[in-house]
């Protein structure tokens, strides 16, 4: 019995730490989506909340919906020209403007949309 009480409080715990992780990443992804230097994504596209968006990209929204596998979305911001060479987005990972640990945090920020 003490163990199984055990066991809950460690996974209660744990939930609690996961959650405050995911919070602080999507914190993180937006603002690196709106950060001018790194994925200035509103350079291009319409974000809820986003202030002087552009009209060349689509607006960033039900990002989850449109883009339900986490890796398509991940390949568009790495390199949109591979699937598309006429793509007009930048491939800002592979020219190194952010990480890959970069683009992950904008995901979680863009999956809220």
């Amino acid at each position: 019995m003490l163990m199984k009480r055990y066991i809950n409080i460690v996974f209660i715990i744990l939930i609690f730490a996961i959650s405050s992780v995911q919070a602080d990443n999507v914190k993180e992804g937006k603002k690196l989506a709106f950060d001018r230097k790194k994925g200035n994504c509103l350079a291009c596209h319409q974000i809820g909340n986003g202030e002087l968006a552009g009209n060349n990209g689509p607006p960033l929204i039900a990002m989850e919906a449109r883009f339900p596998n986490r890796i398509d979305l991940f390949n568009q911001i790495w390199d949109a020209t591979k699937n598309n060479p006429n793509s007009f987005m930048p491939p800002f990972g592979k020219h190194g403007v952010i990480t890959k640990d970069e683009i992950n945090k904008i995901l979680e920020y863009l999956y809220t949309l």
